[in-house]
């Protein structure tokens, strides 16, 4: 599962007007940045005039003034043992108890990846070839690429990027291996991922790429239409010269 980092929950309670035209408001937050949320954290802010009075963390478990009249409040409130105890429970409670389930109904739903395996550099005989295997808009975060060799998982020449964001919710990651091809050989890559219900492979054609072709396929219409282009100009060049009468001089 993506490990989540400063993840920040915020609820808005409301605004109060006092007889003197003046605002108040309670915010509540909740704070962590573990997986488990062993580090959940509840705060109750009083904002007063666009000044934060006085507010409540369950980590010190009491409330901290930051205005005169918010340390005389403080000081008092801090008195009421019961009253702090249940607004500690509230990590537990209120800031847990709905996180887990907004996490439940973010992670139950996921993206397949895209795979695309190809060829990035040829092998000259003295260097080896080298591979990449690539996964596109994936959801969730975590995934897992390994490259197989005629039925056996290969440990060494391959290198891997991090799971990378694409700004839209999506993922994407690149495996690249390199090594010597060898005639009949099978090579594949595996991914595996939560959207799958068992370990995909994608194995690697070694016929020639779609853009090897393409350059293939242009070259020779060329090489056609230049032989076509030639015939027709010879054609016409003797047809030239049979119609010539020659004169005496």
């Amino acid at each position: 599962m993506a490990k989540l980092v400063n993840l920040l929950l915020l609820v808005l309670l409301g605004v109060y007007s006092t007889v003197d035209g003046h605002f108040q408001w309670t915010e509540f937050h909740c704070l962590y940045s573990s997986e488990d949320l062993h580090d959940m954290e509840f705060i109750e802010k009083l904002i007063y005039n666009k000044l934060m009075d006085l507010q409540y963390n369950s980590t010190l478990g009491k409330f901290i003034g930051y205005t005169e009249q918010g340390v005389r409040h403080a000081e008092r409130w801090n008195k009421d043992t019961a009253d702090l105890a249940s607004r500690k429970a509230q990590a537990e409670t209120l800031c847990k108890y709905n996180t887990k389930l907004n996490q439940d109904l973010i992670f139950s739903e996921t993206v397949e990846p895209q795979v695309k395996v190809h060829s990035v550099k040829h092998s000259d005989g003295s260097h080896p070839a080298m591979l990449m295997c690539s996964a596109y808009s994936f959801y969730p975060k975590l995934i897992k690429v390994t490259w197989m060799r005629n039925g056996q998982v290969i440990k060494g020449g391959v290198t891997s990027t991090e799971e990378m964001a694409d700004g839209d919710w999506y993922y994407q990651v690149h495996s690249h291996l390199e090594y010597k091809p060898e005639s009949g050989e099978e090579i594949s890559c595996v991914v595996e991922h939560a959207s799958f219900k068992k370990p995909m492979s994608f194995k690697w054609d070694p016929s020639m790429s779609e853009p090897d072709k393409s350059k293939i396929a242009i070259g020779a219409s060329g090489l056609v239409l230049g032989l076509v282009l030639s015939a027709a100009g010879f054609i016409y060049y003797r047809k030239k010269c049979s119609g010539r009468i020659l004169v005496p001089t």
